[in-house]
């Protein structure tokens, strides 16, 4: 699945802040838009902070919901 794929379906639940730091790591900061939770993923590529995010939230998810 490519990458704006997953950004899609991630931004359905969660709205995302994406930053570098000073070490040139992304920071990709999600936000549960129901109950305010939010996760951190940190790494030096793009393509694994949106992999890691769209783990977490296939994980949180009910488990009889589908992604449209």
């Amino acid at each position: 699945m490519r990458n704006t794929t997953k950004l899609k379906h991630i931004l359905q639940l969660y709205t995302v802040a994406l930053e570098m730091n000073e070490d040139g790591q992304m920071c990709l900061m999600i936000f549960n838009k129901n109950d305010n939770s939010s996760e951190e993923f940190i790494n030096k590529s793009y393509s694994v902070v949106v992999d890691k995010a769209y783990r977490y939230m296939i994980k949180r998810l009910p488990t009889n919901s589908l992604l449209s």
